[in-house]
């Protein structure tokens, strides 16, 4: 217990950094334990809830994440988590491994279309959906010094794709932040700040939704679930203090650098479990 809360403060800050969420690194930390991969998907799931919810007070506090935004979202992302933590209970475990690994090379699927000074005042198509439900916001950037102005595109898109990552958060107890992240940069258009912050907001209310499955089929391991949730939180209130000061790139290069890695190793486990 004591070797996962040290081992969860540190993934708990590059999970928020990331917006990944710390389940996407602690779950294979834990099979590479020996822990078994359901019972780690389970457990785990229950740190992403610790981790949005240490992280996101900060986001909000600091405007970067939009809560209107998260709101709509998150519609589709619980749908999808009940579907997705009901479809592990039932499948042979191995399989786990390649669909973890096969979802986070969806974070390939990254451009720089992502738009910022664009907002519903003024413009001829302020009658969209978008504006409508006010799916805008500005947030102050420390690193440029500069008010960044933006609005969702693509709404219903957006849903469909945040309900694609509800089935994978749920199905595989992570917070699908790499494909939220994803979804709202490249359909709704986002600043990468505003992806990063409010996929972590989000990723809370995504897991619980899982965890209300998990814990009905006993994966839930509380020696497991205590350390992280502690440790995750601690990290990913650090990591939520010190991400508005970094520059975009570097949290890019951090993002694909863990997500490499995990890659690799579900692969090697999967292969070797087959």
């Amino acid at each position: 217990m004591l070797s996962l809360l040290l081992i969860s403060i540190p993934v708990g800050f590059v999970g928020a950094l990331t917006g990944l969420g710390g389940a996407s690194i602690l779950i294979p930390l834990m099979i590479f334990f020996g822990i078994p991969v359901k019972e780690a998907i389970a457990s785990a799931m229950v740190s992403v809830v610790a981790t949005s919810s240490g992280s996101a007070s900060a986001y909000v506090r600091e405007r970067l994440a939009n809560v209107k935004i998260a709101m709509y979202l998150e519609m589709f992302t619980s749908v999808g988590a009940i579907i997705g933590a009901t479809i592990t209970t039932l499948i042979a475990p191995v399989y786990l491994y390649f669909f973890f690994a096969a979802f986070l090379m969806t974070s390939f699927i990254r451009s720089e279309t992502s738009r910022d000074d664009v907002h519903c005042q003024g413009l001829s198509g302020s009658g969209d959906l978008s504006c409508r439900l006010e799916l805008e916001g500005s947030y102050f950037d420390e690193a440029t010094k500069q008010v960044v102005f933006y609005r969702a595109d693509h709404p219903v898109l957006g849903g469909m794709g945040m309900m694609v990552a509800g089935l994978a958060a749920g199905m595989l107890g992570i917070g699908a932040g790499a494909f939220k992240v994803t979804v709202q940069e490249n359909l709704l258009k986002l600043p990468t700040k505003v992806a990063s912050t409010t996929s972590n907001f989000i990723m809370g209310m995504t897991a619980l939704a899982g965890v209300s499955v998990y814990l009905f089929s006993g994966l839930l391991n509380l020696t497991l679930m205590a350390p992280m949730a502690v440790g995750t939180t601690i990290g990913a209130v650090a990591g939520g203090r010190v991400l508005n000061r970094l520059k975009g790139p570097l949290l890019r290069v951090l993002f694909f650098a863990v997500v490499v890695c995990i890659i690799i190793e579900m692969v090697y486990k999967g292969i070797a479990s087959w």
